[in-house]
């Protein structure tokens, strides 16, 4: 379902269900993922996560053949178990993933289509390979985006945009995710993980304290106003001046060095 590889304080975790196209609705998957993300988050010795997926695909969403009534999937029979499948299952991802404060960057191999395309939105830096294809397709299965990607794609790349998107369910290349903002770096598909490696070993190589209140901080911008920004700000501004990494940080600067940041 999950693997997992730890390269010194980077750790990749690689969807792997490359049979099924790597789906993410089953309540074991979320399970899995919920319980890899959380525990990477409460190790400070993991700087960055790594996000991908086996085979071909990303992440072709909802697995279709778990879509008609009482098949085990999301959708029930009963509409009031439907709502309590999605609340319990897939919408937890959205809300552990705006939690996290580890970094997270998504190396998107192939289909990022539906749900999978909103994963690749949850995470915080997107890569892609020259083969990937993003659809933000419900529209054209009659339902809507029911794991928050009505909230995340529009704050990406904005709200005519996303609008086009999630009412066409049209499918884009990685060129067109370049274009308008929803990867950063488009790769040859060879490159994506060393690509994907090389941005979050420059993650990696800050004060890993300082990087989690920053991300902490870029988040709640999402959604907070500029004085309680301001406010939690100075907080955490008073958390990192108190650390080693901080004075470590000012005395290689004077001594011209490099740094060597513990975490402390």
């Amino acid at each position: 379902m999950l693997l997992q590889e730890r390269n010194g304080s980077i750790l990749t975790i690689t969807l792997d269900m490359a049979e099924k196209r790597n789906p993410i609705s089953d309540l074991g998957v979320v399970d899995a993922l919920c319980a890899a993300f959380e525990a990477a988050d409460r190790d400070i010795s993991v700087r960055c996560v790594i996000l991908t997926g086996a085979g071909t695909a990303f992440s072709a969403g909802g697995d279709l053949k778990q879509m008609r009534p009482d098949s085990g999937g999301l959708r029930s029979a009963n509409p009031v178990e439907t709502r309590r499948n999605y609340k319990y299952g897939i919408q937890r991802l959205p809300l552990m993933f705006q939690a996290l404060e580890v970094p997270v960057v998504a190396a998107v191999n192939g289909h990022a289509i539906g749900a999978g395309l909103d994963l690749a939105t949850m995470c915080d830096v997107r890569v892609a390979a020259e083969s990937a294809k993003f659809a933000e397709s419900f529209v054209k299965l009659g339902i809507i985006p029911g794991d928050g990607g009505a909230w995340l794609l529009p704050r990406i790349v904005g709200f005519s945009r996303a609008t086009e998107l999630a009412l066409t369910g049209e499918m884009i290349d990685a060129a067109e995710a370049l274009r308008i903002g929803l990867v950063s770096h488009v790769v040859p598909d060879a490159d994506l993980l060393p690509k994907a490696q090389e941005i979050a070993a420059k993650i990696a190589a800050n004060p890993p304290h300082a990087v989690r209140m920053t991300k902490r901080l870029l988040r709640e911008g999402q959604m907070a106003d500029l004085k309680n920004i301001l406010e939690m700000s100075a907080a955490m501004q008073a958390l990192a001046h108190n650390t080693s990494d901080n004075d470590e940080a000012i005395n290689a600067f004077i001594e011209k060095r490099a740094p060597i940041f513990t975490g402390e």
